[in-house]
């Protein structure tokens, strides 16, 4: 009798009307194999690696420049080396004592026993 009283109960009570398992559905957020913090960590250092390179080609360009500029210069440097040693050759020949008495001879003047020194110029 106790049984079919509390059928009678669970049949007649409105406040509880027989529980059904609910079925939720579940969302699995799928999980990448980068976090949020290694991707700022990775495109700040992406970021000064980029810049670092950017300094450096820079650097290597402009000192390229300067080594290109140095060898012209030098170039310059040494014809005109070459030109003042060319024309140190050409004052000596021309200030030879023989040539002098010629040059003179050729204009006209007499010359009277007289010995033709060169006359060095002294730096004071």
């Amino acid at each position: 009798m106790n049984t079919n009283y509390a059928r009678s109960w669970q049949q007649s009570s409105p406040q509880q009307a027989p529980k059904k398992d609910k079925k939720v559905a579940v969302k699995v957020k799928k999980q990448g194999w980068v976090t949020k913090g290694e991707k700022v960590i990775y495109s700040i250092f992406s970021v000064a690696l980029i810049a670092i390179s950017i300094f450096i080609v820079s650097f290597s360009s402009s000192t390229d420049a300067l080594n290109r500029e140095l060898q012209t210069l030098e170039k310059t440097a040494q014809s005109l080396e070459l030109k003042n040693e060319a024309l140190q050759f050409e004052k000596k020949e021309l200030s030879r004592p023989e040539r002098i008495i010629e040059v003179a001879k050729k204009n006209g003047l007499k010359i009277q026993d007289a010995e033709v020194k060169q006359a060095h110029a002294f730096n004071n």
